[in-house]
């Protein structure tokens, strides 16, 4: 797939200073594993892979350790203690970004573990000429006042949003708003010190992924850790056609005819990847309808595979590929087909296999008529 434009430069400060005494956790939940690795390092994760610098991760003052575990092994982050609130947290982290004086920041819980890049985008863009914009989404639920477990009245839910992080900002604009604020009430977010201090907050298209954890359930409603997907795929061998196979071209007197360069390892490889974590197959991503996929590399459905598992919170753990056919003889070209897969896919070549076999000359392979491949990957939770 085509690759992501840059981003303007940014800090980000994720605030991860809380007790979480609602999660019903052993430790602050911001350190409890949620698919596979701490909460907290989700979120820095994130920043780090779409270019924030530095990123600034506000803890509890006794949390150092915990902290210092949590993100071992990656670099770009500074631990900051924080404060007894929320507020007193994110002034803290907004004072240790002084000496890199950023144009940009984006604030963050760390309880929102599952950032996606397009939210960065979408933030960074509106405050191009704007001093803060925050993530919403829509209420859908009609609503009503409490008094005394007695409905009092309604409030219009058209005009309601719920607001999520990252909230992003003008640096100089929010440091002098929080330095402003009274203490006095205590603000719910960054974008009503904003405010409060005259500055605009607009309103940009949230996503349902960063919901918050807060809950003991919401621990227990993560993903399966592994889960597995299967693809099947035939192509018919045909003269006047190149012979693609695992992205490699292989020298043969015929070639496969179908979908883009009917590579038909890779296509049984991307089903099985989507059909891991629930993403459809390779027709309802690049319909052969559709004229731009007309001989495309098949290399970039794999790769668009991929993402999707990854954005699921899945890494690949293993693909085992097995090619149905009489010619051409795969053994030679075996281990460069794996080699190849495992470029492709990002992965260690100890995680692909690649075998083939024959139908003892039954059926439309035996006869050499075409080329089969199934195709079996198990993904990993993050």
């Amino acid at each position: 797939m085509a690759e992501a434009a840059p981003l303007p430069s940014y800090a980000a400060i994720v605030v991860a200073a809380g007790k979480g005494q609602r999660a019903g956790q052993p430790i602050p939940k911001q350190f409890v594993l949620w698919r596979g690795k701490p909460v907290v390092r989700h979120s820095v994760e994130a920043f780090l892979a779409n270019g924030a610098v530095p990123v600034i991760v506000v803890i509890p003052p006794d949390c150092e350790a915990l902290a210092e575990d949590a993100l071992r092994g990656l670099d770009g982050y500074r631990l900051v203690p924080g404060g007894a609130t929320r507020q007193e947290s994110v002034a803290a982290g907004l004072q240790a970004l002084k000496p890199d004086n950023p144009e940009r920041v984006l604030i963050h819980d760390a309880a929102r573990p599952d950032l996606q890049r397009p939210v960065i985008e979408w933030l960074l863009q509106e405050i191009t000429d704007h001093p803060g914009a925050i993530p919403v989404l829509p209420v859908v639920d009609s609503l009503v006042i409490d008094e005394g477990r007695t409905m009092a009245g309604t409030a219009d839910r058209d005009v309601l949003r719920r607001v999520q992080t990252p909230q992003a900002f003008r640096y100089l604009d929010i440091l002098d708003a929080h330095a402003s604020w009274q203490k006095e009430p205590t603000a719910g977010d960054d974008a009503q010190v904003l405010r409060a201090s005259g500055g605009v907050v607009r309103l940009v298209k949230g996503d349902e992924r960063l919901a918050k954890l807060t809950f003991a359930e919401d621990f227990l409603s993560a993903p399966p850790p592994v889960r597995t997907g299967t693809g099947f795929d035939v192509h018919r061998l045909v003269g006047g056609e190149d012979l693609w196979l695992c992205g490699i071209q292989i020298p043969h007197s015929r070639g496969l005819s179908g979908h883009s360069d009917a590579d038909v390892a890779l296509h049984a490889v991307v089903d099985a990847l989507l059909g891991a974590v629930g993403a459809g197959d390779i027709g309802s991503h690049f319909p052969p309808s559709d004229p731009q996929w007309q001989g495309a590399p098949s290399f970039r459905f794999v790769e668009h595979a991929v993402e999707q598992v990854a954005a699921a919170g899945y890494r690949i753990g293993n693909i085992d590929l097995t090619l149905i056919c009489e010619e051409p003889k795969i053994g030679p070209h075996r281990l460069a087909m794996r080699d190849k897969l495992a470029e492709i896919a990002g992965v260690e070549a100890s995680l692909i296999s690649v075998k083939a076999t024959t139908t003892e000359r039954l059926g439309f392979a035996g006869r050499s008529e075409g080329i089969a491949a199934q195709a079996v990957a198990t993904v990993l939770a993050f």
